[in-house]
């Protein structure tokens, strides 16, 4: 809500500035969004009247003014707006005017014809939204005054207010507020007294309260002979300073008080009601034209005010469009009653229809404020319409009760706080919040303070106005053991950083899916009670929700994807929950600026982001899985922890995606523990190694694994690192003869002791290739 620094400043001595009055407000924890200034302070701004208009005799859409500025002559303006009259008052810009947006005014000619200044609107002057025409000024403004006697400059705060302070959202209750934290006094004088108020009638004929758990008080206050119109410039720049359009009048009044006071009051065309008023439960599918100009059906939720033959406002949230108060009204019924928060919160919700009525009723008003609001708007109307008060208010049901008594022991505000406050002190504060004391040691709760509901909020209220600032700091730290959550989650924060830097994404899929994303029944955990179709069951594989992202992303012409997750998957038929990483890769790959080349991914790509995890004794064997052409059961230890492969292209099809798909997925906590080993170091060695190369052609049943197992069972001591270096397969005998298989490796040698011979070297090379030929029918190739 905005609210504006001198309207505050009627109610309560602020603080000296603008920045400590923020500071105070901060530091009781009500939140300030925004300071802004607003006000027409402008120099050569006048206000000026219209004398004469006629059209510009070479434009269509401009006239030319006449306008008295007060100084004895008449000036010649040429205005582009449409919204006057002659003898309305308006801001005249002299010619050396500056205004908002750095526009200067100068003497000028406009299509032929000489402008001595420039008739403003609302915008120009930075005090409203509104550029559709000239900002007409009250009648009674004085003709040649500063525009800014009119519209005085002024701060505006933005505050934000918690939906438990319903109470603050006024400029009464915040300098109420304001004057509990500072110790000043608060000013009432514009608040009627109990004594003041008319007398009550509960006129059952007139009013009645069909729905008294929704609506437990009603009032109606009948004005005559009003005069609905313009409403005078001080109220107007009010209302607009925070936020509010003018429409009139008698809207205005209302709007005025609810900013002033809280409660908010509605404005009935009492010549429109027929009958009595009867505040019910809507009819199911009953229609309601709302001030906005839109029709609403209603529910037997919603809460009504009615007359005998409709709905004329949807109680707590906005009025009628067929009782709105028009420039025709004479006669003004006044609402003024206490809803049901919840009530109001729901029917504004349902019907997406938020009003500044609603946004406070939903918070809860003070109860004791409903009459005296609404005696003050009947003032306030009597002043500027002239209207004529009734001599009591209708009412219906009863107030409800002011809330109970809460007690307060000071050893727990002190036990609570970690500082001894002196009881004087604390009665004090509490006082300084409305709060009385009775002799049982209760504090008795004022109406307006509906979140106070337990001892610690008056313990909260005591250190806002004591200041959280002044309780000493305690240094509260622990050493906390590493724990296996720990361990993890920096294991999965690395992990995450190391597939980043390969140039994956990592993607976050609903744990939840949809029927059709497994084949069989027994393959998922199903929900008893799922939102939707799309949410029906736990997952038991990543790979599904990795898909359908890569499958969004083809079709929105991505060229390469390359995605992981980490996360949650649930065994069946229990829903065994396990950490898991899953992989997709497909597109196109290999081009920078040093190699200009693409290609598509590979398997090779896949295996290479695999043991970039540096997963120790990691393995690749050969497996099935009924969606991959091309699948690797991943090892550890002996131990599968995973899979990967190449889905096929009927799966890739149904994706959209050309060219193949390739998938994995790794149990997180087998590599997690594998990573935990200790990491073992050596220094640089200090003798050569020597390199020798071995080619062959082998079977091609005869796997690389099982070329290295027969070397490794040589146990030769002098063998440093085997490396494979080239493959290709070949037919032998022509087209129809048998294929085989050509490796070659690269075999380095070294001792940590001395310097190898070549004989050395040359023995150990042809033990391992008599051992290949023996147990692999290896075919050296010379």
């Amino acid at each position: 809500m905005k609210f504006s620094v001198n309207w505050l400043r009627e109610f309560v001595e602020l603080p000296a500035s603008v920045e400590q009055l923020a500071d105070l407000l901060t530091m009781a924890g009500i939140e300030i969004e925004g300071i802004e200034s607003c006000g027409a302070n402008f120099d050569q701004v006048i206000v000026a009247q219209i004398q004469q208009s006629r059209q510009h005799p070479n434009a269509d859409r401009l006239s030319i003014c006449v306008v008295d500025d007060g100084s004895g002559r008449t000036r010649q303006i040429v205005c582009g707006a449409k919204n006057y009259e002659v003898g309305d008052k308006v801001p005249l810009a002299l010619p050396g005017a500056e205004l908002s947006g750095g526009l200067r005014i100068r003497e000028s000619k406009l299509r032929g014809v000489d402008s001595q200044g420039m008739l403003c609107s609302a915008k120009e002057l930075g005090i409203a939204e509104d550029a559709t025409g000239l900002l007409i000024l009250s009648p009674e403004a004085r003709i040649g005054a500063p525009i800014g006697e009119i519209f005085p400059t002024d701060i505006i705060f933005d505050v934000e207010i918690t939906p438990n302070r319903g109470d603050l959202l006024s400029h009464f209750g915040l300098a109420r507020e304001i004057a509990a934290l500072t110790g000043k006094q608060i000013v009432t004088a514009t608040v009627p007294k109990a004594e003041a108020l008319p007398p009550q009638t509960k006129a059952g004929n007139r009013v009645t309260i069909s729905a008294l758990r929704e609506c437990p008080f009603y009032s109606a206050h009948r004005m005559e002979n009003v005069r609905v119109g313009r409403s005078p410039d001080w109220l107007r720049a009010r209302i607009e300073a925070a936020g509010i359009r003018s429409i009139n009048n008698v809207v205005d009044i209302s709007n005025y008080v609810m900013l002033e006071l809280g409660q908010p009051t509605h404005a009935f065309d009492a010549d429109k009601i027929r009958g009595g008023i009867d505040v019910r439960l809507a009819r199911d599918g009953e229609k309601f034209l709302a001030l906005d100009g839109k029709t609403y059906t209603l529910t037997t939720r919603d809460l009504v005010i009615a007359d005998q033959e409709r709905v004329v406002g949807i109680g707590g949230v906005m009025g009628g469009e067929e009782s709105g108060v028009t420039e025709a009204t004479r006669n003004v019924l006044l609402e003024s009653a206490y809803f049901l928060p919840a009530s109001i919160r729901r029917t504004a919700r349902t019907l997406n229809l938020p009003s500044d009525a609603s946004y406070r009723f939903e918070r809860g008003v003070d109860r004791q404020m409903i009459l005296p609001a609404s005696q003050r708007t009947a003032e306030l109307m009597r002043q500027i319409t002239g209207g004529t008060p009734g001599d009591s208010i209708d009412v219906a049901g009863e107030l409800p009760p002011n809330p109970l008594k809460i007690s307060l022991r000071y050893e727990r505000c002190d036990e609570l706080l970690g500082r001894r406050i002196e009881s004087k002190t604390v009665d004090a504060i509490l006082n300084s919040f409305g709060l009385q004391k009775n002799g049982d040691g209760g504090w008795r709760i004022p109406s307006y303070r509906r979140d106070l509901q337990g001892e610690v909020d008056l313990i909260e209220e005591v250190i806002r106005v004591y200041g959280i600032d002044k309780i000493p700091s305690a240094d509260r730290s622990r050493f906390t053991p590493l724990s296996e959550a720990d361990r993890i989650y920096d294991f999965e924060t690395k992990l995450r950083r190391d597939l980043i830097a390969l140039g994956l994404n990592e993607a976050r899929t609903s744990s939840l899916i949809a029927r059709d994303q497994t084949n069989e029944p027994h393959e998922r955990i199903e929900l008893r009670n799922p939102l939707s179709e799309d949410h029906v069951a736990l997952r038991v594989s990543l790979i599904p929700g990795l898909l359908a992202a890569l499958a969004r992303n083809v079709r929105a012409g991505a060229e390469r994807i390359a995605l992981f997750e980490l996360g949650n998957i649930f065994s069946p038929p229990k829903g065994d929950e396990r950490r898991s990483l899953g992989i997709v890769l497909w597109g196109t790959t290999g081009a920078n600026w040093r190699n200009y080349k693409k290609r598509r991914v590979d398997f090779f790509d896949l295996k290479g982001v695999i043991e970039s995890l540096r997963v120790p004794e990691l393995k690749f064997r050969r497996g099935e899985r009924p969606s991959l052409v091309l699948t690797a059961e991943i090892l550890f230890a002996k131990k599968r922890i995973g899979f990967c492969g190449q889905l096929s292209n009927t799966e890739a099809a149904m994706l959209d995606a050309n060219g193949a798909v390739l998938v994995a997925e790794i149990d997180l906590l087998e590599i997690a523990q594998s990573r935990q080993r200790p990491k073992l170091f050596s220094g640089l060695e200090r003798y050569p190694a020597v390199r020798r190369d071995i080619a062959m052609f082998v079977a091609p049943n005869v796997t690389h694994a099982e070329i290295l197992r027969v070397i490794d069972s040589a146990n030769e001591p002098l063998l440093e690192r085997v490396e494979l270096f080239d493959l290709f397969t070949e037919k032998v005998g022509g087209n129809a003869g048998e294929d085989r298989k050509s490796l070659a490796y690269s075999l380095t040698y070294r001792d940590k002791n001395r310097t190898l011979t070549n004989e050395e070297v040359s023995t150990v090379h042809a033990r391992i290739r008599d051992r290949l030929q023996r147990e692999v029918r290896a075919e050296l190739r010379e």
